[in-house]
């Protein structure tokens, strides 16, 4: 019999990395859950884990965001089978959408879905995110959008997903809703909550009746740089230093929801 010897450093390495990841996917869940960006137990955030098998943690089908934590977030691997044992099941859609983008996008760590209110009515409009407002500028030429195809539980979907979304940050999925990734579950949230409140910002604005004023395009340009570059002025999570907005978000999270570590 072959004896294959374990490198424990790297074994406790990755303990470590899934724990942390654990904790940091459980606070993203109860953070949408307390910014009312649920849809009752549908939807879902993921974050793939370290190692070359593109597997990744996802919600267990069935609990309230509420009720997500640190333990009973489940493995899936690419190929929708469980890895963790126990007595939960996967949302196919959920699968189809999150593993295609896993798969695809080796920066996408954190995939994050939502079906809010304002992000469905603006994936109706034609004309998609309007650069209205400071908001919405940072996301100015950088969203990508997906024509909707029914609930999203074919395969055959997987590579039209991957060709829409490009390398594009979010995504519109229209008549459906919303989509960001990130480098890190704290990325893609905080995505997740500006282009929410960019599309909230524009349902109201439109419902004003009042003419829209736009920025000049290379003002809109300009503005997504300042997000996007050196001189922003939001400190996004990345993979490389903490975030200031997201370790807030952590000590949000810390008293609204402590048993999300659990």
């Amino acid at each position: 019999m072959t004896v294959i010897e374990v490198d424990q450093a790297e074994t406790e390495d990755y303990a470590q990395a899934e724990a942390r990841l654990r904790r940091e996917l459980a606070a993203v869940y109860r953070l949408v859950a307390h910014f009312k960006m649920t849809d009752l137990i549908f939807n879902h955030i993921s974050v793939r884990l370290p190692g070359p098998e593109h597997r990744f943690l996802l919600n267990p089908f069935g609990l309230l965001y509420e009720e997500i934590t640190a333990s009973n977030l489940v493995i899936v691997g690419l190929d929708g089978r469980l890895v963790t044992d126990g007595p939960w099941r996967v949302n196919q859609a959920g699968f189809v959408i999150h593993s295609a983008i896993h798969e695809s996008r080796e920066d996408a760590h954190c995939v994050l879905h939502t079906h809010t209110k304002a992000g469905c009515a603006v994936a109706a409009q034609e004309h998609g995110l309007l650069p209205l407002n400071q908001i919405s500028l940072e996301f100015y030429n950088r969203v990508a959008y997906h024509d909707y195809e029914g609930i999203a539980v074919s395969p055959d979907e997987k590579k039209r997903l991957v060709a829409d979304l490009g390398d594009k940050p979010v995504m519109i999925m229209r008549n459906h809703g919303l989509l960001t990734v990130g480098k890190t579950p704290g990325q893609a949230f905080l995505r997740m909550f500006y282009l929410e409140r960019a599309c909230q910002i524009q349902v109201d604005a439109m419902a004003g009746g009042a003419p829209l004023v736009l920025p000049p395009p290379e003002v809109c340009e300009h503005t997504a740089r300042q997000f996007s570059g050196a001189d922003g002025d939001r400190d996004y999570a990345d993979a490389g230093s903490p975030s200031l907005a997201w370790q807030a978000m952590l000590r949000l999270a810390d008293r609204i929801a402590p048993d999300y570590k659990n």
